[in-house]
């Protein structure tokens, strides 16, 4: 009757073991490291880069308890604070012998200490969160006007051309502050231009108005308009930063929007603000200009923009440009690593509809002369493609130059993610050291293990054997609970601790009604083993509703909270599923165990229980 199966015993014994192997990483805690990542593009991470830092320690005598390398970069594991900061001393003076003309970013992380055993089986240890690892806290300020600056200036672009190729006459395009402005000396001319504005620029309204002999239409953005341009500029410069930070291998950032104009960054685990700052100022831009054809043949560059061109051979070409910009990354929709037509690596692309008109005219005025894509990044303008132009071309063409197939990849993404959408602020940083987020662990640590002890004293107390048993499945509960946020790589947070105490509470609320269901049968007179089988079947419905209601509360929790209530919901829900695992199946597998192979029991190790004329 109260005999497990053996297919469930060892249900339950393979369910405690991986939660003790996914639980194991969490208690050997992290060591100091040094991540070596690019700063721009065009600069390779691999076995030579592992190598060059291998040798640049070395030669400085440093000792380390690990080299690894990864997609993400280098990564160098020491054994204290004092040797990290030495070592990123000694690797950015070796890599970057030219700070203003840096190559790779050298920054301070932190490693777990896990043993190579463990990672085999990927049990790694749960992310935490600002509050517990330490780390850097930005809040950055969107300079909106110019998004809005920005936007007007492209349309004033869009507008230009779109005249011309309809061969509308008049007397000038520009901005005037927040608004397009056009001058016309005839009525027919303003006519046929505000039926091409209007079709090309339906997010402006027009309003018309005399400037002496000129009339002059004025177009200022729509309300809607301006705001989904808010609301774009805040996604498109999320996106990007989130891009950027990815580099540094930080667990779990938090990049989030707050109020109108305002984007919170969190990089749990850095505690180099200088290189933070860097990381997240970078920006990659494209553009498209037509190169100088008089100044490249006769060698005189004066006044003329020149940016460098890397060959295959590793020698540099100079590359003398034209001032007007004919494309900017905003107008790639989409990009792609792929080859040429010569099985050369290339990067595919794809304009929006403005940029493949300004693309198709460009090229046709332009036959058999070059043209550059200049990719710029922290300042640093080059050229990674310069062609002949051999023919029209629209909105899909392909970037060919001296590329790896790993560089094109590179350049794809960098377009993918484009640049900022509008300039940002940093208005207010705070480093949150190792030390305070080592305390909050301390107190977490120790509020739930007294929490714990409490509840288990209380539950032996009462319920004798059966509270012994309630209490270890508690801390099977527990067990679960933490292997599983390690094994999904959640981020735990204060809250979230406050989660897994309370979820100590609520989970022993289970073998409450289990325990005293079993009394109940035992004072109605049944046998001690009919009572443990009608306890555990009977408590299962009550059980199942009372945890449904409290999971729905912990999903509108997790579907509309955010920031510390997510991590609170988070802990919660997960915490509820394995608690009814644990409360039902791992109880019942240790009841069994100590009652299950006697066949006629006198009595049951539960506490007092009262039976009906027991005083008389």
């Amino acid at each position: 009757m109260n005999r497990y199966p053996l297919w469930k015993n060892a249900l339950v014994i393979v369910a405690l073991l991986l939660g003790l192997i996914y639980t194991l990483p969490n208690f050997f805690g992290e060591a100091p490291a040094v991540q070596v990542s690019t700063a721009r593009t065009g600069v390779n991470i691999d076995a030579a880069l592992m190598t060059q830092v291998e040798t640049s320690l070395k030669e400085a005598a440093i000792p380390h308890t690990g080299l690894t390398l990864d997609a993400s970069g280098v990564r160098v594991r020491l054994e204290d604070t004092d040797t990290q900061l030495k070592t990123r001393d000694v690797l950015e003076k070796a890599l970057n012998p030219d700070a203003a003309d840096a190559k790779y970013v050298v920054a301070l992380n932190l490693l777990s200490k896990s043993p190579t055993w463990l990672r085999s089986f990927h049990a790694l240890p749960m992310y935490l969160g600002l509050d517990l690892r330490g780390g850097v806290h930005f809040l950055l300020q969107i300079d909106m006007k110019s998004a809005l600056t920005k936007r007007i200036d492209s349309m004033a672009s869009d507008l230009r051309i779109q005249l011309r190729e309809k061969n509308i006459r008049h007397g000038g395009i520009g901005r005037e502050g927040d608004a397009v402005t056009l001058r016309f000396r005839d009525q027919a001319s303003l006519d046929a231009a505000r039926g091409a504005a209007e079709n090309v620029l339906p997010d402006l309204v027009w309003t018309l108005s005399e400037s002496g002999a000129d009339q002059v239409m004025t177009g200022r953005m729509k309300e809607p308009a301006i705001k989904e341009l808010r609301e774009s500029a805040i996604k498109q410069n999320i996106l990007t930063l989130q891009k950027r930070v990815n580099e540094l291998g930080v667990a779990e950032p938090v990049i989030q929007q707050q109020g109108a104009d305002r984007i919170v960054v969190q990089l749990p685990g850095v505690q180099d603000v200088a290189k933070a700052k860097d990381l997240i100022g970078r920006t990659a831009t494209l553009e498209v200009r037509l190169v100088d054809h008089d100044a490249m043949t006769s060698g005189n560059t004066d006044g003329v923009e020149v940016y460098p061109e890397r060959s295959r051979d590793g020698r540099v070409n100079m590359v003398p440009v034209k001032k007007q910009v004919i494309l900017t990354g905003e107008r790639f929709e989409t990009a792609q690593a792929a080859f040429d037509d010569a099985h050369r690596p290339a990067v595919a692309v794809k304009l929006d509809a403005t940029g493949g008109r300004i693309m198709r005219t460009v090229t046709r005025e332009n036959l058999k002369k070059l043209m550059a894509i200049l990719l710029f990044e922290k300042g640093h303008g080059e050229a990674i493609s310069v062609a002949n132009i051999q023919g029209e071309f629209g909105d899909r063409f392909q970037i060919t130059g001296q590329f790896s197939v790993q560089e094109t990849n590179t350049i794809s993404i960098l377009i993918r993610s484009g640049a900022l959408a509008a300039p940002m602020e940093i208005i207010e940083e705070r480093v949150i050291g190792p030390s305070l987020g080592a305390e909050n662990i301390s107190k977490g640590f120790h509020s739930t293990l007294w929490g714990f002890v409490a509840i288990a004293v209380f539950m032996i107390g009462y319920y004798m054997v059966f509270g012994f048993i309630s209490s270890a499945a508690l801390a099977a509960n527990l067990l679960f609970l933490i292997a599983l946020l390690s094994l999904l790589q959640a981020t735990l947070t204060l809250p979230g601790i406050a989660a897994i105490a309370l979820t100590l509470g609520m989970a022993i609320d289970a073998n409450v009604l289990i325990n005293e269901r079993i009394r109940e049968e035992l004072r109605n007179g049944v046998t001690p083993q009919a009572a443990i089988s009608a306890g555990y079947e009977r408590a299962w419905a009550t059980i199942l509703d009372s945890n449904i209601t409290t999971l729905i509360a912990g999903l509108a929790l997790l579907i509309f909270g955010s920031g510390p209530v997510r991590g609170f919901a988070v802990v919660h829900c997960l915490g509820i599923l394995t608690s009814m695992f644990s409360a039902v199946v791992v109880s019942r597998a240790m009841v069994n165990l100590v009652y299950g192979r006697a066949r006629k029991l006198e009595s049951l190790s539960i506490g007092t229980v009262w039976k009906p004329g027991a005083g008389a």
